[in-house]
């Protein structure tokens, strides 16, 4: 099969400058596992998996990772949120899965922690609480199946890398659609500088969410010319969850404003936030490295940007969701459905939307 040309190789004009890969993988130390599930059984097909998102990869000191989370519309789950929002960190990985695999994506995180982790959990009382989102992949996989397992999700945890990562249909990304097209696993990144300092900003989707007439990139209306295979119905039935990394040294309460940007992001996009959509975002930060607050002392420091420095982020963050989404669909291949059965939901086709780019940028 020929790779896909992304949207800058393709010719579509995305501002700003991108990290080495234009992937969430440009923030040093972080890691990207998948777990891609297909099978083609007429009576339950799988198109579904688990994505890993490894903040530090591989270390073996359990540290925290400093975030903030965001829900435009709350239709969908992101388990761990309630600390972030009160302690500002996590710890562990981020895994990104269907609806009906949350739980069993959870149960093989913690036990993951446990033993990535094992000398301090075994030392002392500390509790496991990974962030595991999920978006709806039921018309393309039957979802009922609960086809992940325990060992899916441990397969994406253990084959985690950096570099160039897959896009479109992998992962959690598997069985995704959004716009009407096939949709699924997308990243891009910017660069900013700060007074000599370049910090990165980059994200990561899985893209499952808005209806056709909706869709926008870089200004054009495409969702209003592209309408010959849309299969979906004209109301939101899907989701979109944004995982923004940087690192740069950033507060819990910055992240959480940094957070809130994917709305724009996917806003460009021209989605407004479904009433059935679950549109949750997080934000982290690899910068502040420590140890566990249980295992540090009294008084702790970190280095933070004065937020007054923080346009360029916003819009690094913006710029990354808006490509992400993109890159997710051109991506992506033809997936045949299974409720209803029979049909066929298109990706799109990388030369009509050039063209119809093209067009609006020329008039």
């Amino acid at each position: 099969m020929t790779k896909k040309l992304r949207a800058r190789q393709l010719g579509l004009p995305f501002p700003g400058v991108t990290g080495q890969h234009n992937a969430i993988t440009d923030v040093p130390g972080v890691l990207v596992g998948y777990q891609t599930i297909i099978n083609h059984d007429p009576v339950s097909p799988a198109r579904t998996g688990v994505t890993a998102i490894l903040p530090h990869g591989y270390q073996t000191e359990p540290q925290p990772v400093w975030a903030g989370s965001y829900a435009l519309n709350g239709n969908g789950e992101m388990t761990g949120t309630h600390w972030i929002q009160d302690g500002g960190y996590f710890c562990g990985p981020i895994m990104l899965t269907n609806t009906h695999a949350i739980g069993i994506t959870h149960h093989a995180t913690v036990k993951w922690m446990v033993e990535q982790y094992q000398s301090e959990w075994q030392q002392h009382h500390l509790w496991a609480m990974p962030v595991i989102a999920e978006t709806y992949d039921g018309v393309l996989n039957d979802i009922n199946a609960m086809h992940v397992t325990e060992q899916d999700a441990l397969c994406a945890l253990q084959n985690a890398t950096g570099g160039n990562i897959a896009e479109g249909c992998v992962g959690g990304g598997t069985g995704m659609i959004a716009y009407g097209f096939k949709g699924g696993t997308g990243t891009a990144s910017r660069v900013v500088d700060v007074e000599g300092e370049t910090y990165t900003v980059a994200a990561l989707v899985q893209a499952n969410h808005g209806v056709r007439p909706w869709f926008n990139v870089l200004g054009a209306p495409i969702g209003c010319y592209l309408t010959d295979d849309d299969l979906m119905e004209q109301k939101e039935m899907g989701s979109i969850i944004v995982v923004l990394a940087t690192d740069a040294p950033m507060l819990p309460h910055q992240l959480k404003r940094m957070a809130k940007r994917a709305a724009i992001g996917i806003g460009r996009n021209g989605s407004p936030g479904g009433n059935n959509s679950g549109d949750i975002f997080l934000a982290f930060s690899t910068a502040n490295r420590q140890s566990l607050p249980q295992l540090s002392p009294s008084y702790t420091n970190m280095t933070c940007l004065n937020d007054e420095r923080f346009d360029e982020f916003y819009l690094a963050a913006v710029e990354s969701v808006e490509e992400s989404v993109v890159n997710a669909m051109l991506a992506a291949e033809d997936a045949p459905t299974f409720k209803p059965a029979g049909l066929n939901v298109k990706a799109i086709d990388p030369q009509q939307l050039l063209s119809l780019v093209d067009r609006f940028h020329s008039v």
